[in-house]
């Protein structure tokens, strides 16, 4: 099968040829039909995410068919559609596996980072962490589900009940989250790159009532704010830009330092969180929620062995909404 390989952080990924795996017990074989372009494939190709697995195949927005199973993995039938997310499996008896933050595990693999991803004609993956795909969306509509879906739905709900909502970094995850956003009667309020009128446009077109730069003032206070961007300046602004009692979600797994601000943007009881992964039920609930919004996913799509000029066109801001790689 063709893969394409990471050799060295900072450097172009290797085609290979390499041999189609064997599912281990519990795991499923998966014909890749379709996997998404996400930004934390990017921070791994680039080095921003250290310590992955030696020459592993980056992605973790898959979709396809199963093409074997192995010893007991029940969940599927050969020729099901499955999703493969960045959560690959964990220790299942720690204090967060055992309490639902399963997401917080230590032990914790993840696709396309710790464990080969969906870079390639084929992968393997654990079938308890696998999820159906609802039949509403083919496989390049729904790859960007399982990766900019899940955290962006999330980080929803780590936002908590508001009725103004402002998005920074408004790429593959705020596109589909602010659909649901608009569904749930939330006002949008878009944070683009200073100057990418495009952005703006886009977020337009998806609802906001609004949209900027993201440095400057929404015309009302939020209620909460997500940053999708991974940079750490903005969180700052975001404080200044929420109302008392707000809360600051960062929706990324890598963000820049965050400059020293003064305490008074914090105050009164303004709330900064993470979001760290993602767990099973988030993903079940969101498949269930998807086609009733219904979410409409914007690709782009590109054949497999153009990895590279799909994760540069994302790293220099080319995009409006997501790539998906196609064997």
């Amino acid at each position: 099968m063709l893969a394409m390989v990471l050799h060295e952080a900072g450097q172009p990924l290797v085609a290979e040829n390499r041999p189609i795996p064997t599912p281990a017990a519990g795991q499923l074989l998966i014909k890749v039909k379709a996997c998404g372009v996400c930004r934390t494939d990017l921070h791994v190709v680039d080095g921003e995410l250290p310590n992955s697995k030696p020459l592993v195949v980056p992605g973790h927005e898959i979709v396809g068919e199963i093409a074997a199973i192995g010893e007991g993995a029940s969940r599927f039938n050969v020729g099901d559609r499955v999703g493969v997310p960045w959560l690959s499996e964990t220790c299942g008896h720690c204090r967060y596996c055992t309490s639902g933050r399963e997401n917080l595990c230590d032990g914790a693999r993840f696709t396309g980072y710790t464990l080969d991803g969906g870079y390639a004609e084929y992968t393997v993956a654990n079938a308890s962490f696998c999820v159906g795909i609802p039949p509403e969306y083919s496989e390049v509509e729904a790859a960007p589900l399982l990766c900019a879906g899940l955290i962006g739905y999330r980080s929803l709900k780590m936002a908590g009940e508001c009725k103004r909502l402002g998005i920074y970094g408004f790429g593959a995850a705020a596109h589909i989250i602010a659909q649901v956003a608009r569904w749930r009667e939330i006002e949008i309020y878009a944070f683009v790159r200073p100057g990418d009128e495009a952005a703006k446009r886009f977020a337009g077109e998806l609802g906001a009532v609004w949209a900027g730069n993201s440095d400057e003032r929404p015309p009302h206070e939020l209620d909460a704010a997500i940053i999708f961007a991974p940079a750490g300046q903005l969180v700052p602004a975001a404080l200044a830009a929420v109302a008392k009692g707000g809360t600051v979600v960062c929706g990324g797994i890598h963000m820049s330092d965050i400059p020293s601000c003064p305490y008074r943007l914090l105050w009164g009881e303004r709330l900064v969180r993470s979001v760290a992964n993602l767990t099973r039920a988030d993903g079940d609930e969101f498949m269930e929620i998807a086609p009733r919004v219904p979410v409409k996913t914007h690709t782009k799509t590109y054949p497999l062995s153009a990895a590279n000029e799909a994760l540069d066109d994302l790293r220099n801001g080319r995009l409006q909404g997501a790539a998906v790689l196609v064997p």
